[in-house]
């Protein structure tokens, strides 16, 4: 009987050896930093910023159709791949592919706003990493305001503007609360509404500067900030 129990010892010894040299394992594959990952990401957002942004050099030949036909193309492409990155390593954090790494994972997911579900998902595990110091809390904060839209409810952070036309001035879609959304935005590191949408407004005004000059428009109209 007591060999039994020796032997029995013995095994649960060895088992808990075996689980925690597996835990070990799994927490030293997870921090292990993965360049070629990093290098990756970083070509893809290259691209991703280029389908993002107006008609640069070559692009401006394209049709509207063909431009926007380039556009779907680059996002869709890139959300396959994103999703193969996704399910392997979950949310890209700093100590997978760096700051800058994690920066461009999160920032091609902002657009695959045709999938809210899929960024949904990467939400989720984003709020853990960022719990853990291993993401960026403002960039999850914008991603929660996005997702939110594009599921049909209202924003917290009121990073997502729409634009005055006439005046040239960004504003938020479909805020929660204006009273208390400096707070949240101080309590995720993001600078008070006021002054983002002010640089919201300037970066769209020379986006769209020959629109506005055409109007007689010369400059955006500001926010007035205390």
């Amino acid at each position: 009987m007591k060999k039994i129990i020796g032997i029995l010892i013995v095994g649960l010894l060895l088992f808990g050896c075996k689980e925690k040299t597996s835990e070990k394992r799994e927490i030293k594959e997870k921090l292990e930093f993965n360049q070629e990952l990093a290098n990756e990401l970083k070509k893809m957002a290259e691209i991703d910023q280029i389908a993002a942004y107006i008609p640069q050099g070559e692009y401006k030949k394209m049709t509207d159709m063909q431009w926007n036909s380039y556009k779907d193309s680059v996002f869709t492409t890139h959300e396959m791949r994103l999703k193969q990155i996704f399910k392997q390593y979950g949310f890209v954090g700093f100590d997978l592919a760096g700051k800058e790494g994690s920066q461009n994972f999160w920032l091609m997911i902002q657009h695959s706003d045709h999938n809210p579900d899929f960024q949904k998902e990467v939400l989720e595990k984003m709020k853990i990493e960022v719990d853990k110091g291993n993401a960026k809390p403002s960039n999850y904060g914008l991603l929660v305001d996005r997702v939110m839209l594009n599921i049909g409810k209202q924003q917290v952070y009121g990073t997502q503007v729409d634009y005055n036309m006439e005046t040239g001035q960004a504003f938020p879609r479909n805020l929660k609360d204006s009273s208390e959304v400096n707070k949240k935005r101080k309590s995720i590191g993001l600078e008070p509404i006021e002054e983002y949408l002010n640089g919201m407004s300037e970066m769209h005004f020379e986006m769209n500067k020959e629109g506005y000059i055409k109007k007689g428009i010369t400059e955006p109209k500001l926010y007035k900030i205390e």
